[in-house]
């Protein structure tokens, strides 16, 4: 199953995940009018990316956001992406947050797990209900596709529909929870865990702890570090056994150039050393804290 190879790229080059959210402006000037096309600029600032940070990384999550904001040029971009990490062997999560039920849920699985958008795992968003999951299913199972779903996320506005109690003092994330390692049953790989993921920020780590009990099977794709304040040793706690989960940085890696000496000319550079440093600071927090 997928999820076995995510496990064991963690094992061998950390937890980092890239968040390749590619906003036009984070494009230094000058490559980006050595470019003629929106398309090539976007693609190519990835793949300097890409080949910077591939030894030190386990997965990479273009935002398809930032792509459709540019239109076709963009999701060209996108899709470029996609087949140029798979090309290199690499593992790619989709985040497309889609959450829909019936026929539409079946079109977005098809869109996103073949084709031109065709991507190792994806984002999903259970809020219309655990159908809205249904249609993904024999693609994980049968097709080597995963996916994470949203269960606490790492803004602050989580706390308006997240953190509502039910019956028993039980909050909906909770139980949201409890249903996606429940499903999760049907598609566990050899490494003990499923390919139908959870989506768990670190910024609110009181509840670190009781998640990753909770939720021992669920590999745990894990948003909120750095510049929305989550700390390694925050990470730590949503780990077991150094494994069990990916840390996502997205702006914390892409702009690590700014403010540095040749910078936007060496902006690839500064990014891998800001993985260097978060791939070590993670590592040696899990050591201290977990």
């Amino acid at each position: 199953m997928i999820i076995d190879k995510l496990y064991k790229a963690v094992e061998e080059k950390g937890h980092v995940c890239v968040g390749l959210d590619t906003d036009i402006s984070y494009i230094p000037k000058a490559f980006l009018e050595s470019f003629s096309s929106i398309e090539d600029a976007v693609f190519n600032f990835n793949k300097e990316i890409i080949d910077e940070t591939f030894d030190y990384v386990a997965c990479y999550k273009p935002q398809i956001a930032y792509y459709e904001a540019l239109g076709i040029e963009g999701l060209k971009a996108y899709s470029r992406t996609l087949k140029y990490i798979k090309s290199k062997g690499g593992i790619t999560i989709g985040d497309i947050k889609r959450g829909d039920i019936a026929k539409t849920a079946e079109m977005y699985a098809k869109a996103h797990f073949q084709g031109e958008f065709e991507a190792d795992f994806i984002t999903l968003s259970p809020y219309m209900g655990m159908d809205t999951i249904e249609p993904f299913l024999d693609y994980i199972k049968n097709h080597e596709k995963g996916v994470f779903v949203l269960v606490r996320t790492s803004n602050k506005g989580s706390e308006d529909i997240q953190y509502i109690e039910s019956k028993g003092s039980r909050k909906i994330y909770n139980i949201v929870g409890e249903k996606i390692k429940e499903l999760g049953e049907t598609a566990i790989g050899q490494c003990g865990y499923s390919s139908i993921g959870a989506v768990v920020g670190c910024t609110h780590v009181d509840e670190g702890k009781e998640l990753r009990e909770t939720l021992s099977s669920t590999f745990f794709l894990i948003p909120g570090y750095g510049a929305q304040g989550g700390k390694a040793e925050d990470v730590a706690l949503y780990l077991k056994n150094g494994n069990g989960g990916v840390v996502n940085s997205s702006r914390g890696i892409l702009l690590a150039y700014k403010n540095k000496d040749q910078g936007e000319k060496y902006f690839a550079k500064y990014a891998k050393e800001e993985v260097i440093r978060m791939k070590e600071e993670i590592a040696l927090a899990v050591k201290l804290y977990s």
